[in-house]
This record gives structure tokens, sequence and C-alpha cells, in this order.
């Protein structure tokens, strides 16, 4: 039960009580039956002497696994939403608090914390971006473009090598493809009620063409690779040269190659279609580069087969009124042409890419 023995308890309870504290006994809380074949965790009855009071508590925890507890800041979550509701609720068992174990095996509460945050190191450096809306422009590409696409694409490579071990984590990305708050349904509830041409029924069919290729993916687990996640050209900081850092990864440490390789390349698409007349040869350039050099040195061939719904969960961010406000109606038109024509095709061909944006 470490680091729940009696001592921890001890030194914990009487930070959060203060005065003196005395545990009496530590052990599982068991039910009445053993009915139910799974549970998130093994309560533990704690009881206690606090000023002389005997009191009891149940001490409760997430064990790591399937349903979404896969990651610590999943566990941390539920507990968390826990402590700050359970007391809202009236003839609800209340919390007395929720707390973290350090590495030390010390216990902490948290029971007072009202937001979170992280602490990282400032990066120097110019977003990538910067590179694209120049070619945007109309500025003439370099050698230093192709190198810094392909710097870009041999680090993908090179942390797609690495496989995950657990199957149920392939199958969650691509079940958070469609339902997070922040990928496609997420996405398409963020729209206004009608914006222009964009209408509920337009949306809803491009969500029922993505349910169908979740059935298409979700069993193809052993494509499970160390991902970064939100491989966009803002979280991607340049200095000299092909020297970069990588910004914000998200939703989760391992999930489908195709996730990184389409958020990128969608960007080079994007800037090209904004080029408002100009030649947009140099984007479309680096987009089929990107993907020749990416099949080549990693030998993926399945990846223009699983590519589609990733292409539209970027392609629903670009079209958004809300994250591109000023975004000109042409451009939007094009990208859901885009999403659909991926979405209806059996896979993806990175050469037919300008194809996928004329209208029918």
């Amino acid at each position: 039960m470490a680091p729940f023995d009696r001592e921890s308890l001890e030194r914990y309870l009487r930070g959060l009580l203060g005065g003196r504290v005395d545990v009496t006994s530590v052990g599982p809380l068991r039910g009445n039956g053993d009915a139910k074949g799974y549970g998130y965790g093994v309560p533990l009855l704690v009881e206690y002497t606090a000023d002389g009071v005997r009191r009891r508590a149940v001490l409760e925890t997430v064990t790591a696994g399937p349903f979404g507890h896969e990651h610590m800041s999943d566990r941390a979550q539920s507990l968390l939403w826990a402590h700050d509701t359970f007391n809202r609720l009236p003839r609800h068992a209340r919390s007395l608090d929720v707390g973290a174990v350090r590495r030390d095996d010390g216990l902490v509460s948290l029971g007072r914390a009202e937001e979170f945050f992280v602490l990282m190191d400032f990066v120097e450096g110019q977003g990538y971006f910067h590179d694209l809306a120049r070619l945007k422009l109309g500025g003439p590409i370099r050698d230093l473009d192709r190198a810094r696409a392909d710097a870009l694409c041999d680090y993908l490579v090179e942390i797609h090598a690495k496989r995950g071990g657990d199957p149920g984590l392939y199958v969650r990305r691509i079940r958070e493809l469609l339902g997070h708050g922040e990928c496609i349904m997420g996405l398409i509830d963020s729209y206004p009620p009608r914006f222009d041409f964009i209408t509920p029924g337009l949306l809803e069919g491009l969500e029922h063409r993505c349910l169908a290729w979740r059935w298409r993916l979700k069993d193809r687990t052993r494509r499970l690779r160390q991902v970064h996640g939100d491989f966009h050209p803002w979280n991607l900081l340049f200095r000299e040269g092909t020297d970069f850092t990588a910004l914000d990864r998200s939703r989760g440490e391992w999930g489908e190659p195709a996730d990184d390789v389409t958020c990128l390349t969608m960007n080079y698409l994007f800037f090209a279609l904004q080029a408002d007349g100009r030649d947009r040869g140099a984007l479309l350039d680096l987009f089929r580069r990107f993907w020749a050099r990416y099949l080549d040195r990693t030998g993926d061939r399945e990846m223009v087969d699983v590519a589609a719904p990733f292409f539209a969960f970027r392609g629903l961010v670009m079209a958004s009124p809300v994250w591109y406000p000023t975004l000109a109606e042409p451009v939007r038109r094009k990208l859901f042409t885009f999403m659909r024509r991926v979405l209806d095709a059996p896979r993806f061909d990175p050469d037919r890419a300008e194809e996928y944006f004329l209208d029918d």
C-alpha cells in the first residue's frame, strides 16, 4: 500500500487537519460480494483519531487502464473533478481533500487548488508559419525552404519509429479524433448555427463521413507510434538554418503518425489556397516533397489509407469562422470540398492534392 502507510498518512492528515492525528489502521475497503468484475481502483479504509476523536475516511485512487485512464493527467482530472463536485450534490458522500503522491513518497494536499499551470523554458526562434506566409505572398522558394521541410519530415520519421506498447491507446486516439472537444465533433459544435454556405446539414454530412472512417481505422492498432499531436507551423520555432524546436505536443504521447503528417502538410495547402492569384507552386512542391520523403524513409505505404479523417480534422480548424474569422469565402468552400473529396476517396493520393479542391 506504499506510499499509503500509517506514517505517510499521519503526516499528511496532520497537515490537512492540524493538531494531533494518529492512524490506527489502513486496509482495503471491500464491498458486499464480487459481482462487479472491473473497477477503477481499490479504495482504502483509513481509521484514525484527530484530537482524540475517532474518525474513518476512504482513500481512493484511479488505476491506470482503459476507459480514458491511461495517462496520469486523466486520473488527476477524474479525482480533481470528484473533489470539486461531490460536496455540491445533496446526500452525496463528502470529499475531504484531493491530493497527490510525490516521487519521494510524500502526500501533498491539493484541495484548495483552483487552477493548474506548467512552467517551461523560453525558446528563441521564429514560427515556421512566417516561411509559409512569405511563399504565399509570392516569395521565391529557397534551398533553405526545402531543407527545413526535409528537417521537419526527418524529425517525424525519427519520432514515429518508436512503437507504442498498448493497443488500447490507438483505439482511444481514433475515438478522440472524432469525439474529443478539440477534435472533429468539438470543432463542428463550435461553428455558428449558420455561416455563409456552412449549414448544419453540411456539417452533419461531414461528421457522418468521419464516423465511417473510425471503423476503418480503429483496429489498426499495430500503427501506434510516438507522436507530437499538434505539429503545425505555429508550434515550430526555427533559428539559423534547420535548427528548430517543437512546442505544445497535445492529446497524448502515442497515436497515429498520420496525425502529425497531415497536420503540417495541410498547412502547405492552406497557405497555397490563400495565394490569391499568385504562384502557389512553391507550397505545392513542398507538400509533395514532404509526402514523398516521408513515405520513402518510413516505407509506411499504409499512411495514404488512413490520412483522410486527420485531414478533415485540420480542415475543420482552417475553415472555422472561430479560428479564422477573416478567411475568404472561396477558400472556406475549397476546404470543405477538399474534406468531402478526401473522405469519399478510398485512399489519399498526395500527387493529386490540387484535384481534391476542384469544384464539382
